[in-house]
């Protein structure tokens, strides 16, 4: 089921002014766990793409992470702590007992005058999140917020489970959402598939996560990206007006094929993964960031944006790089 995500006419718009991340110090290669189950590097390789992924200290916490990506996203766009309104945290890996990441982090950089909220949409949280902030600036209901996704997968994950442990890592990345010109943040489309939510879930014994490997395969690769060409065609841009399109990084072989069903050929397909994991809800700011890091996108270009995951829920949007 997809939701409308259409932006009356009139409204006045909302943009992304400065970017941010946090990759963690260590890095987990492929090789490593390779021989933690007996397998090659390259057995892992072929079924995630992923070479390494990386993986939080102790002292890399959740609410860490995401300072240090909101610090940098803020230097980026040239404001103030005390120049934000509204803190969104994207995470489904905090530990509830910690109490909210939000005001954590709105208090750690000094931005006493924001609101703060934490949001759970899993690996769709950040598309979720930068929609719920472009609305809040299009209302009026803020002038400034900071999106931060931050994520430490690997506290979820059973060691010994070869299925989670091989895919995912830790990191975080942030954005700032500001006022802005009505076509550089799109409007959102977005949909759930409530039936299928076992297939990623965190089972009630261990409290490990577990996941359905295929199926969410089958389902990723049939369901997310006619979502994916509904927020194109709401947004009004053309396929081949795209820069690039960043697709959550749940493992390289369901990018590919969600890039190769989108058809826009002449954009740059983010490949995080590679070095990264599967980051969940922190993958698409992380990918954004590397692009533009890189030169591959430039200011202004347009990307789009596809969150899927747990729940099941699924987001994408079309931005305009900072």
């Amino acid at each position: 089921m997809v939701g409308s995500g259409v932006v009356p006419a009139g409204r006045k718009g909302a943009r992304l002014s400065g970017l941010g991340a946090y990759r963690p110090s260590r890095s987990l290669t492929s090789e490593e766990l390779g021989r933690r189950f007996g397998r090659s590097a390259e057995w892992i390789e072929i079924r995630t793409g992923f070479v390494s992924r990386w993986t939080a200290e102790k002292h890399e916490t959740v609410a860490v992470m995401a300072t240090a990506a909101a610090g940098e996203a803020l230097l980026d766009s040239q404001l103030q702590a005390q120049d934000v309104d509204l803190v969104i945290v994207a995470s489904c890996s905090n530990d509830p007992r910690a109490g909210g990441v939000a005001a954590q982090v709105a208090q750690s950089l000094g931005a006493s005058r924001a609101g703060a909220m934490d949001l759970n949409a899993a690996c769709a949280g950040f598309c979720y999140a930068t929609a719920v902030a472009a609305d809040a600036v299009r209302a009026g209901s803020a002038r400034h917020v900071l999106v931060v996704a931050s994520e430490r997968m690997t506290d979820l994950v059973d060691p010994d489970d070869l299925g989670t442990s091989i895919i995912f890592g830790d990191g975080a990345g942030a954005v700032v959402v500001g006022p802005g010109d009505s076509s550089a943040i799109g409007p959102v489309a977005w949909g759930h598939d409530g039936e299928k939510a076992s297939f990623i879930k965190i089972d009630e014994t261990s409290k490990f996560l577990r996941m359905n490997g295929q199926a969410v395969f089958r389902w990723a690769t049939s369901a997310v990206h006619p979502v994916a060409r509904s927020a194109c065609e709401r947004a009004g841009i053309a396929l081949d007006d795209l820069a690039a399109v960043i697709p959550h990084q749940a493992n390289l072989r369901i990018v590919d094929q969600i890039a190769a069903k989108i058809g826009a050929g002449r954009a740059v397909v983010a490949r995080e993964g590679v070095t990264s994991g599967n980051t969940s809800a922190a993958s698409i700011p992380l990918a954004l960031h590397s692009l533009r890091r890189r030169g591959a996108v430039g200011s202004g270009d347009h990307a789009l944006l596809i969150g899927f995951g747990a729940g099941l829920s699924l987001a994408a949007l079309v931005v305009q790089v900072p």
